[in-house]
């Protein structure tokens, strides 16, 4: 199984092997995706296993989150070299808990490698669940913080030139650079990865959240919800769950990311309330003036 980096210093990392880390099926199109520069950014139902789908409010990305759903970013490597993504949710780095900043720590994608960030980081065993819960239940409040909530950042950065360093005699060729990791990098990566292959494809899973908000509605209304805006999603500390990683070291080739990805959420009430989504179908039909075919009036039953 691959890993993925876990970026330590500024430019000196760490490595993270995360347990669904994997190579890329690049026949595999998900219906959600807010990047395809270096990295492509999802964002998944951890319940599901399917990806959120992407709205769009005046070009900026947006997804729709439920209360008390457990998610994840994935994170795809489109290159074919190292890069290192630095994560924040809510303005909050993912690893370190410190207010996010673009040059702290994140992970590090092998070429055409794939990997699911599942949580607040804890150990190099174990992470926090992201949850989708109340703006004041989330961790960003709890910590103070609550002036960034309800966005998923990332900050991807190429790996800098690195020295091969040569311990042949001196009548071999001198130490080269290898500026993308060598040929190796370039090659076409595999169809995909044993360890990955009984993973849900992501596909939108609106018909599922739809279901649920109809469900909701209240005896006898009809026709579109009048949307009506409540207190805004947050990311929640979850429970405690597996997620293994290791160490390893990254040289960043620029102090400013190459790609900058920025996905906000918020309920779904809540963005139909702001006109991004189309508002939810309530329960029930709205009464009918001629719902049944034509014909002459019936004499009444006889009492």
């Amino acid at each position: 199984m691959n890993s993925t980096t876990l970026f330590a210093l500024r430019r000196r990392g760490l490595l993270a092997a995360g347990a669904l880390a994997a190579l890329l099926n690049l026949a595999a199109v998900p219906a959600a995706m807010a990047a395809a520069n270096l990295v492509r950014v999802e964002v998944l139902d951890r319940d599901d296993g399917q990806a959120l789908h992407v709205w769009r409010d005046h070009g900026r990305p947006v997804v729709a989150g439920r209360p008390g759903a457990r998610y994840a970013v994935r994170l795809v490597n489109m290159s074919g070299e190292r890069v290192l993504a630095v994560v924040a949710i809510d303005g909050v780095n993912v690893v370190s808990g410190e207010t996010a900043s673009v040059n702290q720590r994140g992970y590090v994608l092998e070429p055409w490698q794939r990997t699911e960030i599942t949580g607040w980081r804890k150990s190099n065993d174990e992470v926090a669940a992201f949850e989708f819960t109340s703006l004041s239940d989330s961790y960003a409040a709890r910590t103070g913080r609550p002036m960034d909530m309800g966005v998923i950042g990332v900050a991807v950065f190429r790996e800098a030139p690195r020295v091969e360093v040569s311990q042949a005699p001196p009548s071999l060729p001198a130490p080269r650079w290898f500026g993308d990791g060598g040929s190796a990098a370039k090659a076409a990566p595999p169809a995909a990865d044993t360890a990955t292959a009984a993973a849900p494809a992501p596909a939108p899973a609106q018909e599922s959240r739809r279901a649920a908000t109809d469900a909701a509605a209240p005896a006898g209304a009809y026709g579109r919800a009048e949307p009506q805006p409540a207190e805004r999603l947050g990311t929640g500390h979850g429970p405690r769950e597996s997620s293994v990683v290791r160490v390893t070291t990254f040289e960043r080739a620029s102090s400013q990311p190459d790609q900058r990805v920025a996905i906000r959420y918020d309920s779904y009430e809540n963005l139909a309330a702001a006109g991004i989504v189309p508002p939810p179908r309530l329960a029930g039909t709205a009464p009918q003036p001629f719902p049944a075919d034509p014909g002459y009036v019936p004499d009444p039953p006889r009492r």
